[in-house]
């Protein structure tokens, strides 16, 4: 029996549960890299199989749809982020954030610190 994540370590007779083997590199994680509103600086990680993976350590602009169109606006204040409210107080860009911008309220619709950008919709015109 191999243990992971949330259990015990102990069977059902009480004794000792013993791997059968160590950790492996491909079940290795990383560190959540916390993506905020400022100069654009992005982080390009190796993946499994050779591949990369960017990753925004912060941004200066989202790519907001309104309507039918698409613009690059400028970030100006993060509202509120709904994954932790502890997030939003830092200044953490995740998916769900509230964004003020230069068109009015946005909320993202991607995940910056996985995909490298911000993409948003725009739910709140600015008056």
């Amino acid at each position: 029996m191999t243990r992971w994540h949330g259990e015990s370590g102990k069977k059902l007779t009480g004794g000792k549960i013993i791997s059968r083997r160590g950790k492996r590199k491909f079940e290795m994680g990383s560190l959540p890299l916390h993506t905020k509103v400022g100069e654009r600086k992005i982080k390009i990680v190796r993946t499994k199989g050779g591949g990369r993976k960017t990753k925004a350590a912060s941004v200066e602009f989202a790519n907001v749809v309104a309507g039918k169109e698409m613009k690059k606006v400028k970030i100006l204040d993060i509202v509120e982020t709904p994954a932790d409210p502890h997030l939003g107080r830092r200044g953490v860009i995740t998916k769900g954030s509230i964004l003020k911008t230069e068109l009015g309220l946005v909320k993202v619709t991607s995940r910056p610190s996985q995909h490298g950008i911000v993409n948003a919709i725009l739910i709140e015109e600015k008056k």
